[in-house]
């Protein structure tokens, strides 16, 4: 648990070479750390020199020389130019000058400090000063007291190398085992060497940031402690409190060194900035030691945390059918001391094209601590055929301050069957299925009616329904249902029937003119009743008229129905059929009542003559006459004979004739 600044990858990058034999420039006799000049050139080599150059190893600076003109420190040769005041320079053919190096290297020089030695040395032998020749000086200065030893102690293990005319670089940090020496030799006088040394150094700056805390609905204190690693220790720690509002934008509110702290950030508003982050500056520029922060903490009131609970209550279904409504509810639970304001609900449906649809949902109730809502939408899947994705949040978009938000939403898969069945659509005139051409009415009642398997969406929407009438004039007219003509009576589905029924009732008027209905109908979904419209010719005939009547079969031997034809607008209030026996005796009169439903138009009576007299006693095999009496508001109906009617042949002054044979 100590806090330590980064360490940071250097390069130094070092050449050198035999003086006027293989080096001729100033750039080819240089040292650069990480790309920068550190010192460059040499001073007149007319003697044989060892140069020592050291950096300081946090702040990479190097150790200066004094000012040129100014006699050497350390015992060095003084500066001969400002590009060389980063280096120490000693007569290795001289032994005191050795000495002195020698000294340098053991007791000037602090431990850490990053150390170059090059030679420095022209292109006569006779200038040259040997290792063997510095060993010698133990003679003088008592036994391992020479530069040889200084040197191999700090590791140039191969100095015993430099016997001949040839160039140097070793670079070593004092006291250091673990960074390796770097060693490298020329071969002789005429080639350069160039070494590229990394070097691991301690950072002096740092930063430390908090996480985000928050959110808050009221911001109090921030407090933290901290210490140095040595004794008035000039350590700069400075801290930032930061305000960060929904968006994520930050604004530096307060700036504090550690002489501050406990700070009071009560003003800040918790509305405008709920989260706060703290961020230090850690500097030491003297021992790369940072500041050793033991805590920094926030006081402040936390918001209320809820979340989803399924566990309580969980509604939905996987599978429905199109326009089945899905039950949809879960629970959400104030798991948290604070109180919640009326909670507000974001529910929407991603249907199977990706487009998502927000469905309106009202505030939910304030939410005390423990508290439950118990959240419940009724959904309408008619418009959601397909895969869709249900997804529900409580308090969205930071509608009210709250702790997490991660257990407040989820999504949830549902599939729809699609209705893919057309409905079925049926007409009737009067309650008849009538043929093309047929007589209808001049009132006609038209029973409309659409029938449709799904039983989830009522077909009650009149715009569903489209109902015309071309006139004999060719023109098209289309009814509504804003008036009495048109009446829609829509399905119960409580009852599992989905069928809708229009009855529909236009005054029509014509002398044999010739109508068309033309009707349309699709389901909820789209679905029409078929790929063309319905489509049926009707004659209207004002004038009440009622045409011959025929039996059929004729002849017969179990029984015989009534065929004939009745024009105008409604039915004649009385019909009777009388039969009679070839000598005039009526043996059996029917009624209106008995021959069942009639209507205008083509009758087929559903009452069945089987032959036998009005005390239901068999009639005998023969010929038997029978005839019609009509009227309508007391007056008798004229006959209605269509055009090719030659049923006249079949009738004697009114009577018709029939065969009974069993």
């Amino acid at each position: 648990r100590k806090w330590e600044f980064a360490k940071l990858l250097n390069l130094i990058d070092v050449k050198n070479g035999v003086w006027a034999s293989a080096a001729t420039q100033n750039g080819e006799v240089v040292i650069e750390i990480n790309g920068s000049d550190f010192t460059r050139g040499l001073c007149t080599p007319v003697e044989a020199r060892i140069t020592i150059s050291i950096v300081d190893p946090i702040s990479l600076k190097p150790v200066l020389n004094n000012p040129v003109g100014m006699p050497g420190k350390f015992g060095s040769q003084p500066a001969c130019n400002d590009n060389n005041r980063a280096t120490f320079q000693y007569l290795v053919g001289d032994k005191n000058q050795r000495k002195a190096a020698m000294n340098f290297i053991r007791d000037s020089i602090p431990d850490n400090f990053l150390v170059i030695a090059r030679s420095v040395s022209g292109n006569q032998v006779a200038q040259y000063s040997f290792a063997q020749d510095w060993l010698a000086d133990t003679a003088s200065f008592g036994s391992g007291n020479s530069l040889y030893h200084a040197l191999k102690e700090e590791g140039f293990h191969s100095i015993d190398s430099f016997s001949r005319p040839r160039a140097y670089i070793f670079i070593y940090q004092k006291n250091n085992a673990e960074t390796i020496p770097e060693i490298i030799f020329s071969e002789g006088m005429r080639d350069k060497i160039e070494t590229t040394k990394q070097f691991l150094s301690v950072d002096t700056l740092g930063y430390i940031t908090s996480p985000k805390f928050g959110p808050s609905v009221q911001w109090k204190e921030m407090h933290w402690r901290g210490t140095s690693l040595e004794p008035d220790s000039q350590d700069e720690p400075t801290i930032q409190i930061v305000g960060i509002d929904y968006n994520g934008n930050e604004t530096t509110l307060f700036n504090v060194d550690k002489t501050q702290q406990d700070v009071d950030i009560s003003s800040v508003s918790a509305a405008q900035y709920p989260f706060i982050q703290l961020k230090m500056r850690n500097l030491d520029r003297h021992n790369s030691t940072p500041y050793q922060i033991s805590y920094w903490r926030l006081n402040y009131l936390s918001p209320p945390e809820g979340a989803l609970t399924p566990n309580l209550f969980f509604q939905t279904k996987d599978t429905l059918e199109q326009g089945e409504i899905l039950n949809f509810g879960v629970a959400f639970k104030n798991i948290s001391i604070p109180k919640f304001d009326s909670l507000k609900v974001k529910l929407s449906v991603i249907d199977e094209k990706n487009m998502t649809h927000l469905l309106p949902v009202q505030r939910q109730k304030p939410l005390i601590s423990g508290d439950t809502i118990l959240f419940k939408f009724p959904i309408d899947t008619r418009k959601f055929s397909g895969n869709n994705t249900l997804y529900v949040d409580f308090n969205p978009d930071n509608d009210q301050p709250e702790e997490y938000h991660y257990n407040n939403f989820l999504y949830k898969n549902f599939y729809v069957k699609p209705d893919l069945f057309n409905p079925i659509l049926d007409v009737t005139f009067d309650g008849v299925h009538i043929l093309n051409r047929d007589i209808v009415s001049a009132r006609p009642h038209i029973l409309i009616k659409l029938k449709d398997e799904n039983k989830h969406m009522a077909l009650n929407d009149t715009s569903l329904f489209k109902v015309q009438i071309r006139f004999p004039d060719g023109n098209l007219r289309t009814y509504h249902f804003d008036n009495d003509t048109m009446r829609l009576t829509p399905p119960n589905l409580a009852q599992g029937d989905n069928t809708a029924t229009i009855d529909f009732s236009p005054q029509l008027f014509g002398d044999d003119d010739e109508f068309e209905l033309i009707v349309s109908g699709k389901d909820v979904v789209g679905n029409k009743a078929g790929e063309l419209d319905y489509h049926v010719k009707f004659r209207v005939i004002s004038k009440p008229m009622i045409s011959n009547m025929l039996n059929y079969p004729n002849p017969f031997t179990t029984s015989t129905a009534f065929v004939f034809t009745v024009t105008g607008s409604v039915v004649p209030q009385n019909i009777r059929i009388q039969i009679l026996t070839v000598t005039g005796k009526v043996v059996r009169e029917i009624t209106k009542e008995e021959l069942g439903p009639l209507h205008i138009g083509r009758n087929i009576t559903e009452y069945k003559w089987d032959g036998t007299d009005m005390f239901g006693q068999k009639l005998a095999n023969g010929v038997y006459l029978y005839r019609v009496l009509t009227n309508l508001d007391g007056k008798s109906l004229d006959r209605y004979k269509a055009d090719g009617d030659k049923t006249d042949k079949y009738f004697n002054k009114g009577y018709g004739k029939m065969y009974l044979m069993r």
